[in-house]
């Protein structure tokens, strides 16, 4: 008996050192997050010009928590409608062009919210902010469509992570049936950051990277708005940040991140366009190759403090 209500209290024990502080980053996060589109929201609903600074902050303040894809923010698929990139087949184009000269009732909240997410989010507000062709249409009723929208999201999404939190917080609790230990729940944290790191270096370095003889300079994340390397440190920042909330004491981790954010701000390319240049290009590739080894070497000294193996697939989701 004394030994069942030992494994008892330890089963509901709260969460490892380290993940509280995680959750309350991601909490704090959100707040910020909704705190800025709202602002974004609230500019635009005063003029659809002049938004590129309140546009910028409310992007920063997404990617500060873009990593997290658990939990409510992959609801009603939020993330997905926050930011739709890559969108190699211009789904998003076409959709806000047929909503630019179609019925605007559809852009009242209630409807916007059922349209194609390539179409909303900031992508979408990027190409309205920073069009690379004349529009169709006053692209007014559709920016405050998609910034109300936004803000809907941001808060509801910062509304409802303390719940989630809790569920993260407590494994094993009466009533947790999704996460039972210590371990799941490290594992479900580890594997966002591994995931973001994989997407960061192949995707948003990957995809203008192109190959040798092929670079793709516009397939560059953000392009339009000049954000593409900004997008890169501030993921970078974010990951960094949240490595550090769970295990304080990784000195291999915290250099290895310090390595890449200090080739990233060195690139001096904020829209990776000199992935065209021979030297351009081995930057570049010497960034991403430094933010995989940031993500092997967090995988390799944070996953065994937590009693996690190095074997799961960080793409399988938690």
């Amino acid at each position: 008996m004394r030994w069942f209500l030992a494994a008892a209290l330890l089963i509901a024990a709260p969460a490892h050192a380290g993940v509280p502080e995680a959750l309350a980053r991601i909490g704090a996060d959100y707040t910020r997050f909704a705190a800025a589109t709202q602002a974004l929201d609230g500019a635009a609903r005063s003029s659809c010009t002049g938004l590129a600074p309140a546009f910028g902050a409310a992007w920063d303040s997404w990617l500060h928590v873009a990593h997290i894809r658990i939990g409510p923010v992959e609801e009603d698929g939020r993330a997905l409608a926050i930011a739709f990139w890559p969108d190699p087949k211009g789904l998003g184009q076409k959709a806000q062009r047929a909503l630019l000269t179609g019925d605007p009732a559809v852009l009242a909240p209630d409807r916007f919210a059922d349209q194609s997410v390539a179409a909303r989010g900031f992508a979408g507000l990027e190409r309205l902010l920073f069009p690379d062709a004349a529009l169709p249409a006053d692209p007014c009723p559709l920016i405050r469509a998609t910034t109300q929208d936004l803000a809907r999201m941001a808060a509801e999404t910062a509304a409802a992570w303390p719940a989630f939190a809790e569920t993260l917080a407590r494994p094993g609790t009466s009533g947790n049936g999704r996460y039972l230990t210590d371990q799941e729940v490290a594992q479900a944290l580890l594997t966002q950051l591994a995931t973001a790191l994989e997407f960061t270096a192949d995707q948003r370095l990957g995809r203008p990277l192109g190959s040798f003889d092929q670079p793709r300079p516009e397939r560059a994340e953000a392009r339009a708005s000049a954000r593409s390397l900004r997008n890169v440190v501030m993921a970078l920042e974010a990951a960094r940040d949240m490595a550090r909330d769970l295990h304080p004491d990784a000195p291999q981790t915290a250099a290895a991140f310090a390595k890449a954010l200090a080739l990233a701000d060195r690139l001096g390319d904020p829209t990776l366009a000199g992935v065209t240049t021979p030297q351009g290009r081995l930057k570049v590739e010497i960034l991403q190759t430094a933010i995989r080894a940031a993500r092997a070497t967090l995988l390799a000294e944070i996953a065994p403090h937590f009693g996690v193996g190095l074997g799961f697939n960080a793409l399988d989701g938690d």
